[in-house]
């Protein structure tokens, strides 16, 4: 990976792929896809982790570069 992403980049591309806003505890943002129903956690930190993105991305169900696009 190339580029480092921001949690509130993360969830702005995940909102741009029908996920909503299920709730906030703290900083990090829950949230969920109703119609694939896949929840999924984004710390809303400056930088998010390598791993942390990995698994965001893994769990969404799309890659580095379709986050890029959206992004």
């Amino acid at each position: 990976m190339s580029r480092t992403f921001s949690g509130k980049q993360v969830v702005k591309a995940l909102r741009r792929l029908e996920y909503v806003v299920d709730r906030q505890k703290g900083s990090h943002i829950f949230m969920h896809n109703l119609k694939k129903n896949i929840s999924v956690v984004v710390p809303l930190h400056k930088e998010i982790k390598k791993g942390t993105l990995n698994d965001i991305i893994k769990r969404a169900g799309i890659t580095i570069d379709d986050l890029k696009d959206l992004v």
